[in-house]
């Protein structure tokens, strides 16, 4: 096999078919990694026909792990990686199966793509979040997962290259999605602070001044680097209320951090 589309998934029903039906006829296989789903994710994934294999599994707190774990399945030379709400647009589509399966050899060993992230309302273009490059075609033998980060791209030993078109993510429709992703990576976040800062290593001074830095110090950075210099006022309401969210993100953070300390 040339190309293995591999998605690691939990309860995606509503976002499954994004993946799958843009690329169901550019790719040999199907590889879904189903994290425990109790909704209708699985049955809808195996709708699209042969080429799709479902693997039940249990749900990792690093969900990087059921990655790892589709690539493992994986028969495929390349993987085309993708998540559950992420699908190829028709330009990219056509970029991947010239470098895949096209006459001349690829000279890289992995590509970045740049990715729209849809929020709210629209794609966001600013805010430095468009392009949000993110590795996700490669060759098996030589990519690996270090499975230090929830945002970690895939580690590739050799030549990477850039593609051009775009990865579409509609990542969040609506703001209650937004708040239940929101709350996994703050809490995942959390945890590596308390893993920095333990308990019995945790000083008063110590405390004050991770209160200082995470209250006020990162929030107003970030706000003043996303929607400031990086213009993200241009994608309107939409713009406003990512820029802030993940500016006060740190207050959740910190308060969860204290909470289990």
């Amino acid at each position: 096999m040339k190309l293995s589309l591999c998605i690691p998934a939990y309860n995606e029903e509503k976002n499954i078919s994004y993946p799958i039906a843009s690329a169901i006829d550019l790719v040999d296989e199907v590889v879904v990694i189903d994290a425990g789903s109790t909704d209708r994710t699985a049955e809808i994934a195996a709708s699209f026909g042969k080429k799709v294999k479902i693997c039940k599994t249990d749900n990792p707190r690093n969900f990087l792990e059921n990655k790892v774990r589709a690539i493992e399945k994986a028969k495929g030379e390349w993987i085309l990686q993708l998540d559950a709400d992420e699908a190829l647009s028709n330009e990219l589509k056509q970029e991947i199966n010239e470098i895949v399966f096209g006459e001349s050899k690829s000279k890289f060993d992995g590509y970045w793509m740049p990715r729209k992230n849809f929020f709210l309302t629209r794609f966001l273009m600013k805010g430095g979040v468009y392009p949000d490059y993110v590795l996700r075609l490669y060759k098996k033998e030589k990519a690996h997962f270090d499975l230090k980060d929830l945002h970690e791209n895939v580690k590739i030993k050799g030549k990477v290259g850039y593609l051009k078109n775009d990865l579409l993510h509609y990542a969040d429709p609506n703001f209650s999605r937004y708040l239940l992703r929101w709350d996994r990576y703050t809490t995942f976040d959390a945890e590596e602070l308390l893993k920095k800062y333990p308990k019995e290593k945790l000083t008063k001074v110590k405390e004050a001044r991770l209160f200082i830095d995470y209250f006020f110090v990162k929030p107003l950075v970030w706000f003043l680097k996303t929607y400031i210099r990086h213009k993200g006022f241009l994608d309107g309401f939409a713009g406003f209320v990512f820029c802030l969210f993940s500016s006060i993100r740190f207050w959740v953070i910190f308060i969860k951090f204290k909470v289990k300390s």
